[in-house]
Order: structure tokens, then C-alpha cells, then sequence
């Protein structure tokens, strides 16, 4: 049967399973495979999984209890491969590689801020603060513009957004870069104009969620923050343990 593989420790790692069930339904029973320097958390992979809430539950579940005992390497959501052996194979010809990893992580967590503005008073701003935005508006609005105006403005205005998006996205990553030892960007979806994890070591976390949370009052209203944390570091792993 193919293996689920949870997450990578150093095999000093406590690796307290006790209370823990995998994947699947019914739940699948966790275990660990050994190499000489480092361990992988394991089940069974159930057949046809995909990602529910009580599944990625039970992933996410598995990486807060090891995080409690040290550090983790976790994998996403899905992974799979053929057996214990080609997991302690990859434990064994990666050792060197796998360790550097966690000692980078080490005495870190992740923290994910996505950021979105109010989409009005953004708009209520350029209109205030362009003078061509306002003039083509103006113009609009007379009735007596060419039909051309419309997309004239809307491109206007689109420009701005990104343009104004773009430099509040680096001020915040600014403002808290300084207690984090790594960033990471990813792509925003939807409304978000930021999606940005931060590695954050324990000792400063205080400071970077006191800073967070004095951004979010300096920026005001018009603008929406969503920390998520303490998480596994997911966003640092920066490869498949798997991969060439």
C-alpha cells in the first residue's frame, strides 16, 4: 500500500504520536520510519483522498503536536509514495540536505499575512489625488465626453491601484521584515494585494505580532490584515524532500 508521509524530524525528536490519528476514513494509524540521523511521521495513504476538512485537520493536527517538541519539516497536504523504504531511502540519500533545513527552521514558526484595502475609498482616493483621474471623470460625468473616456479612465485607474497596491504591499513587508529571519511571497488571490509568510523565531515573536498589530492601526480602516499563526513552516521548507 503507498505510504502518507506527514512531516521529516531529526531523529532526536520526541515524536509523541500518543492521541494522534491520520488520514482518512476510517482515521489511519500514524507511524514513524527511521533512518540514522532523521525520522518521517507515516500512515498508510487511504485510497482516493482528497482534501477535506477533517483530513486537512488531521495533517495540520499532526504538525502542531511535533512543533510542540522541537522542530518539523512539514510536507503538504497529499504527498504520497510507495512504501516505508522509498521514505528512508530519500531519509537516507538527503540526510545532509534535510538537516540543514530543520537546523534553519529551528526554534521558528510561520506567521501568513494577507492584506486587501477597501475598494471604494481606494477609488476615492485616486479621484482625490489624480488630477487626471479627476479630469476624465469630470468629463465623464458632463456628459459631453467622448465614449473613449470610460476606458481612458478605467485604465487610469486600474494603473494606480496596482501602482499603489505594490508600494503599501512593500511598506508592510517593511515594517515587519526586521523580526523575521525569511519572507516568503506568494501570489495574492482575490481582493488580497499581499500574501507574504514570515519565519519568525520564538523569542521575537512578541515584537512582530506587537508590530503587526500597530501597522494594522496605523494603516486604519480602509485596509483589512489577517495574520495566521503559529503554523508549521510550510512556506520554508523551500523544496519537496522528494525532488531532484
Amino acid at each position: 500500500m503507498a505510504v502518507y508521509v506527514y512531516t521529516i524530524v531529526a531523529r532526536t525528536h520526541p515524536q509523541r504520536l500518543d492521541g494522534l490519528a491520520g488520514v482518512g476514513d476510517p482515521p489511519t494509524e500514524l507511524r514513524t520510519v527511521h533512518a540514522e540521523t532523521l525520522s518521517a511521521i507515516v500512515s498508510d495513504a487511504p485510497e482516493g483522498l482528497r482534501p477535506k476538512r477533517r483530513d486537512l485537520g488531521a495533517h495540520q493536527v499532526v504538525q502542531e503536536r511535533l512543533m510542540a517538541d522541537g522542530t518539523v519539516l512539514p510536507l503538504q497536504f497529499g504527498f504520497t509514495t510507495t512504501d516505508d523504504d522509498a521514505v528512508r531511502t530519500v531519509l537516507e540519500q538527503r540526510a545532509e540536505h534535510l538537516l540543514e533545513r530543520i537546523q534553519a527552521l529551528e526554534g521558528c514558526a510561520e506567521y501568513n499575512l494577507k492584506a486587501a484595502q477597501d475598494e471604494t475609498a481606494l477609488l476615492r482616493r485616486i479621484l482625490r489625488e489624480s488630477e487626471e483621474a479627476r479630469r476624465l471623470n469630470d468629463e465623464i460625468r458632463s456628459g459631453r465626453g467622448s465614449p473613449e473616456l470610460p476606458l481612458a479612465l478605467g485604465e487610469l485607474v486600474a494603473q494606480e491601484v496596482r501602482e499603489r497596491e505594490n508600494r503599501a504591499a512593500e511598506e508592510i513587508v517593511e515594517s515587519l521584515r526586521g523580526f523575521a529571519r525569511e519572507q516568503r511571497a506568494s501570489q495574492p488571490r482575490g481582493d488580497d494585494f499581499l500574501n507574504v509568510s514570515f519565519l519568525v523565531d520564538r523569542e521575537e515573536e512578541k515584537a512582530f505580532l506587537a508590530a503587526e498589530q500597530d501597522l494594522a492601526e496605523e494603516l486604519g480602516s480602509e485596509y483589512e490584515l489577517r495574520l495566521r499563526g503559529p503554523l508549521a513552516a510550510y512556506s520554508f521548507v523551500q523544496e519537496a524532500p522528494w525532488d531532484s
